[in-house]
């Protein structure tokens, strides 16, 4: 069979998926987790900041690598290790590992994670044509898809096979990343144009505004994984909903929503100003959280969480093109970089919310009369959940200040700033 580029876009796509699975298949288990394994509020924001980080950890390595290595080799590796990881979620706690066989399953599938991150968007981005927004926007949706699929087949599953039956699952899920181990073995790759000639990465941190995207990034990352992360806990334990009603209400709706938002943008973005759209999405993210932390109805609630997906839906796609079209020479090791900036916020955004909600069950921060009346909550592990939502509104009012500071310094230039000096 001849590949062309059509296949790249397919194997970039099920890259993707993959990364969906890989982030939104360990919290349909948590409850899991902490039936079975005795495992506490801390300890699960600590296994999601452990992937993450491990991750942040990765972009910084390809950020000095990248573009050096090609492609090929570094997605295929990158696709083994979410095989393994995904298969050591079940297998590696099963037998006698425990917490530690969870962490490392995670760790392994955070290296895996942080490569397609990394590499997948310059893979794109390399392909001929135009319309290179609406193209990543496009490829971050399958994200979304990949999210729905993973929440809708795993209730399935549960609803058939029973919760008990989870390992299986989990081995399942692995076929994905190994198909596509393989399928990136055959399909055609191109570089980024003008990669020899790209500013290295120690001199894009002197460039004023890639600090203002890096900055967007880990805003966004945090905006969206905060949300993502636990909304089927708190749909679950916060809300008492059953756990089927919970995933489809709580992250399959939120999903959904999110890849609606850039399938979107990826149709009609080129007529739409970037910069105003990331205004208006920021917005649309702090209402979503105070709907879902201030509502008294259950069901208000996870409309907030679902309309927090659609929100989000272009922050991270949106600030990747905005930062290439305004610093062209940027090439693969910007892409790595702003993941790394990303992945900051994906770790700092669940850790805050698993931090606040657990000091306050424990009783270590103490919660203002005034604030507790504000919040229905019939116990306090509804009450910690809801806080430590609230405490995440800090990114999107941070990621609001930031567009407002770009506006300001640089007017929404339609031209690329010029990309061969620091700002």
């Amino acid at each position: 069979m001849t590949f062309n580029y059509k296949h790249t876009k397919y194997a970039s796509y099920l890259g993707y998926i993959t990364q969906a699975i890989i982030v939104n298949l360990p919290p349909l288990l948590f409850v899991v987790f902490q039936r079975e394994f005795q495992i506490s509020f801390e300890q699960l924001g600590l296994m999601i900041s452990l992937n993450f980080g491990t991750q942040i950890l990765v972009d910084f390595l390809a950020a000095k690598f990248a573009g050096k290595l090609g492609y090929r080799r570094p997605v295929i590796a990158a696709h083994l290790c979410c095989t393994i990881g995904t298969i050591g979620l079940g297998l590696f706690p099963s037998l006698g590992m425990g917490y530690a066989g969870i962490l490392l399953a995670t760790v392994i599938n955070a290296i895996g994670g942080g490569l397609i991150e990394v590499l997948i968007s310059p893979i794109i981005e390399a392909l001929p044509g135009d319309e290179k927004a609406s193209a990543m926007s496009i490829l971050h949706a399958f994200y979304c898809w990949g999210q729905v699929a993973v929440v809708l087949l795993s209730t399935l599953y549960f609803s058939l096979a029973g919760i008990q039956s989870w390992m299986l699952l989990t081995f399942l899920w692995a076929l994905i990343p190994a198909f596509n181990a393989w399928f990136f073995s055959r399909v055609p790759l191109r570089k980024l144009e003008g990669e020899g000639e790209a500013t290295p990465p120690r001199h894009l941190f002197r460039v004023k505004i890639f600090w203002i995207f890096f900055l967007l990034m880990a805003c966004s990352g945090a905006a969206e994984q905060a949300m993502a992360q636990w909304a089927s806990l708190f749909a679950e334990l916060g809300l008492k909903i059953s756990k089927s009603w919970g995933d489809l209400l709580g992250p399959c709706a939120f999903a959904a929503l999110m890849g609606i938002a850039r399938s979107i943008y990826g149709i009609w973005g080129s007529r739409l100003n970037l910069t105003k759209a990331l205004s208006f999405s920021g917005i649309a993210c702090l209402v979503s959280y105070l709907i879902a932390v201030f509502s008294p109805v259950p069901l208000v609630s996870l409309i907030g969480c679902a309309v927090c997906g659609f929100s989000v839906g272009i922050l991270w796609p949106g600030t990747l093109s905005l930062s290439a079209k305004r610093y062209p020479r940027g090439g693969t090791a910007m892409f790595a970089i702003l993941a790394l900036a990303g992945d900051l916020g994906c770790s700092a955004g669940p850790g805050l919310v698993g931090l606040v909600s657990n000091a306050v069950q424990d009783g270590v921060l103490p919660v203002l009369d005034g604030l507790r009346s504000l919040i229905p909550a019939a116990e306090t592990t509804e009450l910690g959940l809801k806080l430590g939502l609230l405490a995440a509104t800090l990114f999107p009012l941070a990621l609001l200040l930031l567009l407002g500071w770009l506006a300001v310094s640089f007017r929404d230039k339609k031209a690329p700033v010029p990309s061969n000096q620091p700002e």
